[in-house]
């Protein structure tokens, strides 16, 4: 019988310049960008995108060069859960609202879980996203460990 879960044997270097998602719910706005005016010159030195408003707001308070995406509920978070699955995001901050509930929970449940399954390092609040952008693998390559997917599909398949 073969596995229900894609074994983690395949590898995936993180550049040094990073890419690096930027989400917000309405009501964590204020603390991403109060968050993002501390690590302003970190974040500068990598590429960075954000669903809706976040990214408007990062761009024009900031002066960060902030790829935008969609409003999240508008399709913004499956933009970047695509990123993910197609690996061509290394780091997500996403500061969702615990207290909110969110028309799109699904979409942001779905985009969660990818980052759990690509391995893709996530941070959900300032704390957590202090660390992350303090870590010495910020600036540097970073291999790791993502599920063979194409060995998943033939297991699969076969």
């Amino acid at each position: 019988m073969s596995d229900t879960r894609p074994r983690r044997d395949a590898r995936r270097t993180l550049p040094s310049h990073k890419r690096i998602a930027l989400i917000a719910h309405d009501g964590k706005k204020d603390e991403m960008l109060e968050w993002a005016g501390r690590w302003r010159e970190t974040l500068s030195r990598h590429r960075l995108t954000g669903t809706g408003t976040t990214a408007r707001r990062l761009a024009d308070t900031l002066g960060l060069e902030v790829e935008p995406l969609m409003s999240g509920p508008l399709g913004g978070d499956q933009q970047i859960g695509a990123r993910i699955a197609e690996q061509t995001l290394d780091l997500l901050v996403f500061f969702w609202d615990p207290f909110a509930p969110q028309p799109h929970d699904p979409d942001v449940k779905a985009l969660l879980r990818l980052a759990a399954l690509w391995n893709l390092p996530v941070a959900c609040n300032p704390a957590s996203a202090d660390f992350l952008l303090s870590s010495p693998w910020l600036d540097r390559d970073y291999e790791m460990a993502i599920p063979d997917g194409g060995g998943w599909i033939s297991e699969r398949t076969g």
